[in-house]
């Protein structure tokens, strides 16, 4: 049985002195794999998760994967009966603001609170099966809201959704860029969320064509009965994740592995109060999350200003961007394979300001085809902040993981602004709102590149995770083997090397 699983302590986050009474009796990365029970595990307790090679995080990686995809799909589809529920009530933009502020403030809340402390009390698969029961209802508590036409209603809906999906990220983003060799933790989210984006865009197109085909406008029916579906296959997933087999990667194992890569990334243990890398990088994804959501939700007006088109035609448009940006994913973790992701960072992020820069000053389809290009180089920036972020946090990293998480609620304030702006402007104008955002963002990746380059460079370098010729890289069974060689060698019997440790 692992060290670690049991009843959790009221304190979440390990000492350093625990971690290094574990360090000689900690479980291997083979045992972290057999250990996979529904149980809870203390955050401070070695499980062996952070010395996991590829092949045995390919299992849970594809398994969350799916999850990515799946709820990036049920996001997709909840903009199309989203726009529904606003056609048939005469929604008004400033109330349509409203509901955007309803989902989004949902992350100013959750993670910092009760996911963050789900998360680091019950671990991953945990957070994951209440953040998807809390999507469930929110889907659910949509019926009543149809059935009464009820706005408050359907903000109420909106915010448990947000609360839910939350949740979902408080767990999921972190359980990626954590289960595997240090390495690869950029590319891992990159390409997770990439299936994420893919699920986003087919979800609006099969619903235009399958689902609301020749349908009356004011009806809700159909939508009662997607939020149904919709809630019924979230719990269904719940289940699912309570039967699968997840690893548990605790924040002793993140300091653990962080300690080891000491040598190549200057890493020194740290007070939360003192990590500023993660600050920046959650002023920089809060300011980046309401720059995105500003430019999309204007998207469709600007097309309609610049170019001259109807709305129809506009979505059309729309389409092309959100396919970019999806192929902008899977493009960019290619690149984090053959150059380091802060570069990658810094590339894609002064693309953005490049792009929106132009999108303000062009006019007809040509600013068009610069806003859609800002939804290209978007594509990888909120993942490569996240992962970036939290690197070298040790054993603040659930935490640290749930704040920035947090910062998702810049989508609340943005928009708002945007559409103000644009009321009394115009659309092209109304792009230095988001261009603003984009600014501090782009910041980070030049306080990265600068600053912290030594340190991002040590993690993309470690071996941890890997094979030598004496065992995985960073796990107790290889130490224990090494140091066996070791006394073989000095003549040491097996009772002296008892008595050498």
């Amino acid at each position: 049985m692992p060290f670690g699983i049991g009843k959790v302590g009221k304190r979440q986050e390990p000492e350093l002195t625990e971690i290094y009474e574990q360090q000689q009796r900690r479980p291997s990365n083979v045992e972290a794999m057999q250990n996979m029970q529904r149980k809870s595990i203390s955050n401070r307790g070695l499980t062996g998760a952070s010395a996991l090679t590829v092949r045995q995080s390919i299992f849970p990686i594809v398994l969350v994967t799916i999850l990515f995809f799946l709820w990036g799909f049920a996001y997709g589809l909840l903009d199309v009966l989203n726009a529904k529920f606003q056609n048939s009530l005469n929604i008004t933009a400033a109330k349509a603001g409203g509901l955007q502020g309803a989902y989004f403030g949902a992350y100013l809340i959750g993670p910092p609170t009760y996911s963050g402390w789900i998360v680091r009390k019950f671990g991953y698969r945990w957070t994951f099966i209440v953040g998807l029961c809390i999507y469930g209802v929110g889907a659910l508590m949509f019926w009543p809201s149809a059935v009464k036409r009820s706005f408050g209603g359907f903000c109420g809906s909106l915010f448990i959704v947000g609360s839910g999906l939350s949740t979902l990220e408080t767990s999921a983003n972190p359980f990626i860029a954590t289960c595997g060799p240090p390495r690869l933790s950029e590319f891992r989210l990159e390409i997770s969320q990439s299936f994420q984006a893919i699920g986003s865009v087919m979800a609006p197109l099969l619903a235009s064509r399958v689902f609301f085909k020749n349908t009356d406008p004011t009806d809700l029916s159909n939508v009662q009965w997607t939020y149904l579906g919709i809630a019924g296959f979230v719990f269904c997933l719940a289940v699912v994740f309570f039967f699968s087999p997840i690893p548990e990667v605790t924040d002793a194992d993140m300091a653990l592995q962080a300690e080891q890569c000491a040598g190549l990334t200057g890493y020194v243990d740290k007070p939360l109060r003192k990590q500023w890398k993660l600050f920046f990088g959650v002023a920089a994804q809060f300011c980046y999350v309401g720059a995105q959501v500003g430019v999309a939700s204007q998207f469709i007006k600007y097309s309609v200003e610049s170019a001259k088109i109807s709305d129809a035609a506009a979505s059309d448009r729309y389409a092309i961007g959100q396919g970019l940006f999806a192929i902008g994913r899977f493009a960019a973790a290619g690149l984090m394979m053959v150059m380091k992701p802060r570069w990658v960072l810094m590339i894609f992020m002064t693309g953005v300001m490049i792009f929106i820069a132009a999108a303000m000053g062009a006019e007809g389809e040509g600013g068009v085809a610069m806003l859609t290009l800002v939804l290209f180089f978007e594509s990888c920036v909120f993942p490569t902040i996240f992962t970036l972020s939290i690197r070298g946090l040790g054993r603040h990293t659930k935490r640290g993981s749930s704040w920035i998480v947090a910062a998702v609620s810049g989508g609340a304030l943005f928009p708002s602004l945007t559409g103000l702006v644009a009321d009394n402007k115009s659309y092209h104008i109304a792009m230095c709102v988001p261009l603003v955002g984009f600014f501090v963002a782009f910041a980070f990746p030049i306080y990265l590149n600068t600053i912290c380059a030594q340190e991002l460079d040590g993690f993309r370098e470690t071996k941890i995770g890997y094979h030598d010729e004496d065992g995985t890289i960073g796990d107790i069974s290889r130490e224990e083997r090494r140091a066996s060689v070791v006394h073989e060698e000095k003549g040491i019997s097996p009772v002296e090397k008892e008595v050498s440790y």
